[in-house]
């Protein structure tokens, strides 16, 4: 985190309403609801009957049948986010100052959700998006089937679905920028998705839950973005071990930029600890940029 501090004139009176500029929220939150998750993890095993069921003739030895049964590790992981204010952060008055609080819980949290899209669609440290080898390693979708994306948006998803094969589509992840490719499909100058059409984020794709996010298409430098993710997403777990939305740190050097009595500051720390794990990586499939 750099050395920034935000410096504001919290003794002028000023209206109590803060307009946050954090627009950042999480698709994978969206698709899939939260389980809890063990502060020293947990394994989700997985089990498959491989094969069918077979007839037995009268007099005929019974078949024998395979079955497959994997544990899937899930162990969370320590995010951060934190910044600088100046220490007229506490002697504010208790509006100014409730509003404030409000304001940096809620941008925190947003912050964080969009990580765990991050961290969990691509495998990146959102801080300086570069591979999170040790941390992640290959708990990700970016590992999952790629399909080659094309001039025509609907052709990719319905390639992608047919990679998923036996596996139900519960949810969709769509960059901006595919959306925005879904919105002028036209058939006799008729668009067939209207509803993504400026920027619309409309929660449903021919009656399947989707969620439109900056998230899908981040990448590290030289990396393929991803334009769309989607599969069955019972097959994804995720959920946070322990959760501190925010804290108020007024002493010390917490974030090796000096001490914070030496420049009348405080500082502002979210942190979380958020596992997950994919399940069946068969399971999902995407479409690249």
């Amino acid at each position: 985190m750099g050395a920034i501090t935000t410096s504001a004139d919290f003794v002028q009176a000023v209206s109590n309403e803060v307009f946050s500029k954090v627009k950042d929220h999480s698709s994978l939150a969206a698709l899939c609801p939260a389980s809890p998750i063990p502060f020293s993890g947990i394994d989700v095993f997985t089990f498959s009957l491989d094969g069918e069921v077979a007839i037995v003739g009268e007099g005929d030895n019974k078949p024998a049948g395979n079955a497959t049964v994997e544990p899937v590790t899930i162990k969370p992981i320590k995010v951060v986010y934190q910044h600088r204010v100046t220490d007229e952060f506490l002697r504010c008055s208790e509006e100014k100052g409730l509003a404030m609080l409000a304001a940096f819980t809620e941008g925190f949290a947003r912050k964080i959700a969009s990580g765990l899209d991050i961290m969990a669609m691509h495998g990146l440290n959102p801080a300086t998006m570069t591979a999170a080898t040790t941390a992640i390693g290959t708990n990700h979708f970016d590992t999952c089937t790629a399909i080659p994306g094309t001039s025509d948006p609907v052709a990719d998803l319905e390639d992608a679905v047919a990679a998923i094969g036996d596996y139900p589509v519960a949810g969709i992840a769509i960059s901006r920028a595919f959306a925005a490719k879904l919105a002028k499909v036209a058939v006799g100058n008729v668009p067939q998705y209207p509803e993504f059409r400026l920027g619309a984020n409309p929660g449903a794709l021919n009656g399947i839950p989707c969620d439109v996010n900056a998230t899908v298409s981040k990448v590290a430098s030289g990396g393929t973005a991803d334009g769309a993710i989607l599969g069955d997403f019972s097959a994804f777990r995720w959920g946070f071990a322990d959760q501190i939305p925010m804290e108020v740190i007024e002493y010390g050097d917490p974030d090796g930029q000096g001490d914070l009595k030496r420049s009348n500051q405080v500082v502002l720390r979210a942190e979380a600890y958020i596992g997950w794990g994919i399940l069946d990586k068969a399971a999902f499939a995407r479409v690249t940029a």
